[in-house]
């Protein structure tokens, strides 16, 4: 269970659950269960039971939950902690890469012992920059990430006071794969097919946007972005090249991804995320999760903690040395670039720059071309249209952050409700009062649950949490202005990488590449892609988009008997018992 979980800490909260789909039920009597354990869930309606134990509602059975819809900062979980990182650590000794030989070939040592696991991680910009802000001192997000890696992969880290001296063999930047979804997010906009989603596309790579659509606007996801997260992305490319090269099956590659958001625990428990899609029959269904444990910026301390380390003891003067070689050159050299790109322009955003990108890719394909941006109702709603040369827009786009924009944008989504009287027409919300459609009219709207972005992600440090109020000194309980203050840190070091940049009109590794768009080369990134695929002999469609289902809600229906109700949970998609 996770212990720093509660409504107080909510910046995005939707509103208050009204059911469960997996509560206490009448069931045959369960063993006795701690007592001292504090949450019941309960049925909408139905009074305590002072004698029943306490629920446990796993991940995947709360994404499976058709009755509250809330953020998954809310959701009571008993999984993906920094607990279950140690106690993974601690099963036994880790899988061993050894190689490249003179022949160029990798091994595995310890591989008959079905009890050890390969360790990877990942980890996000918006991870270290929160961490970065939480160092102070102009601590950089370069900085921050080299202190996560002696944290992860360090003798002074982890690995010291580890049951069998556990740590991560690779850790890997989201970085690479957000470029690569910001690519495939421009390729699904602007060049359409018959399997292309609804215009207006909207981002999917944030998870509690996906949630709230699917359980309460299933009208939506017609419109919904194929592309996979850079979470989601990153962990099928780990598990799929790792399984491929070294032979080592998916279950025993345990995969950490360090994100902003709490949300992206239940990204990580999708049926549409696991092997059984890339490795099966392409169908989602219960198999290896691509990413096993998603922990937060803020729960980095309490990992630390947990293992006696101080984080900011650790260098973060140098990455480190003698790290192992990716099995595959051409993925290693896309992974762990040679010198990186320098930092995101601020007009990107602090969400990945999925909207910044596809603009700019318009603005390339049209040459005298330019931006025009209007403000909405607040600051996290802007819309954005291009004007070719002689004036003519020809592209139109949004950005939509935190769930009260989000809920208009849903509401002018909503289709036409057909009028029953004999030649009457359409009405609902999706007729202005001017008497005019109105059905968007922009091509791709970026869509983020958090206020401001990203960096603001429920799962970063805020300004009450006990290790910031222990370095900066702050006496009293700090307010609205000081947490402020703390994301305008964030952000600063979010922007301001100080990554050493590449040589201009170069990828990552410096090699020149004609076509760069905002910095990234679409044609690098198809070629390592179609490499990918050949490499695991792996279909790219499967490795890179994913699919979303509407979820019944079971609020306001007639309550079944006790039998149905077991049959109907032990049926649903994700969940069960």
């Amino acid at each position: 269970m996770s212990a720093i979980l509660s409504a107080d800490d909510l910046n995005d909260f939707i509103s208050p659950g009204v059911a469960c789909i997996k509560p206490i039920e009448t069931l045959p009597t369960a063993p006795p269960q701690d007592a001292s354990l504090e949450h019941e869930v309960i049925l909408d309606g139905q009074q305590p039971s002072t004698n029943a134990p306490p629920a446990e509602i796993s991940l995947t059975d709360c994404l499976a939950c058709s009755g509250c819809v809330t953020s998954a900062e809310a959701v009571l979980v008993s999984l993906q902690s920094h607990s279950e990182v140690l106690n993974s650590l601690d099963s036994g000794p880790a899988l061993r890469v050894l190689g490249p030989d003179a022949q160029g070939k990798f091994s595995v040592e310890g591989l008959e012992d079905e009890s050890r696991n390969l360790y990877v991680a990942s980890v996000s910009p918006q991870t270290r920059a929160s961490l970065a802000a939480a160092c102070g001192g102009g601590v950089t997000e370069r900085q921050a990430g080299h202190m996560l890696e002696r944290l992860l992969m360090g003798p002074e880290g982890l690995k010291a006071g580890g049951k069998f001296g556990n740590g991560f063999t690779w850790i890997t930047d989201t970085n690479t794969a957000r470029e690569t979804c910001l690519v495939l997010g421009s390729d699904e906009v602007l060049n359409q097919t018959s399997s292309s989603p609804s215009k207006p596309i909207l981002t999917s790579s944030c998870p509690g946007w996906v949630c709230y659509a699917e359980k309460t606007h299933p009208y939506v996801l017609p419109h919904l972005s194929k592309v996979k997260s850079p979470q989601a992305l990153m962990g099928t490319l780990l598990k799929t090249t790792l399984s491929r090269t070294l032979g080592i099956p998916p279950d025993r590659i345990w995969h950490l991804a360090i994100m902003p958001c709490f949300d992206k625990k239940l990204e990580a428990s999708r049926e549409e995320l696991t092997d059984a899609v890339w490795g099966g029959d392409g169908k989602p269904a219960r198999g290896v999760r691509d990413v096993d444990c998603v922990i937060t910026s803020k729960e980095i301390f309490m990992l630390t903690e947990s293992r006696n380390i101080d984080f900011f003891s650790l260098s973060k003067t140098s990455p480190l040395e003698n790290t192992p070689v990716f099995p595959d050159p051409i993925l290693q050299d896309f992974l762990f670039p040679k010198r990186r790109k320098g930092s995101q322009p601020q007009e990107a955003g602090s969400s990945g720059g999925n909207l910044y990108y596809i603009l700019q890719d318009v603005l390339a394909r049209n040459p005298g071309s330019h931006l025009q941006t209007t403000r909405g109702r607040n600051v996290d709603v802007m819309e954005y249209i291009i004007n070719s040369a002689s004036g003519e827009p020809i592209f139109k786009a949004a950005r939509y952050y935190g769930f009260r924009n989000i809920q208009n944008l849903v509401r002018r989504l909503k289709p036409a409700k057909a009028s029953r009287m004999p030649g009457g027409k359409p009405f609902g919300s999706a007729r202005r009062p001017t008497g005019k459609a109105a059905g968007l009219e922009h091509a791709y709207v970026e869509v983020m649950a958090c206020p401001g972005g990203c960096t603001n992600g429920g799962g970063q440090v805020k300004v009450d949490d006990q290790v910031i109020l222990e370095r900066r000194n702050l006496g009293t309980k700090p307010g609205p202005d000081e947490q402020k203050a703390l994301l305008a840190e964030v952000d600063e070091a979010y922007f301001s990488s100080g990554e050493e940049h590449a040589a201009p009109g170069s990828d990552l590794n410096g090699d020149q590449r004609p076509d760069q768009v905002a910095g990234i080369s679409p044609a690098h990134i198809r070629d390592t892609l179609a490499h990918w695929s050949r490499l695991t002999g792996i279909n790219l469609e499967r490795l890179v988009f994913t699919t979303y289902r509407e979820v019944i809600s079971d609020v306001g229906k007639a309550k079944p008997s006790d039998s149905e109700r077991v049959v109907q949970l032990a049926g649903k998609v994700g969940g069960g018992w």
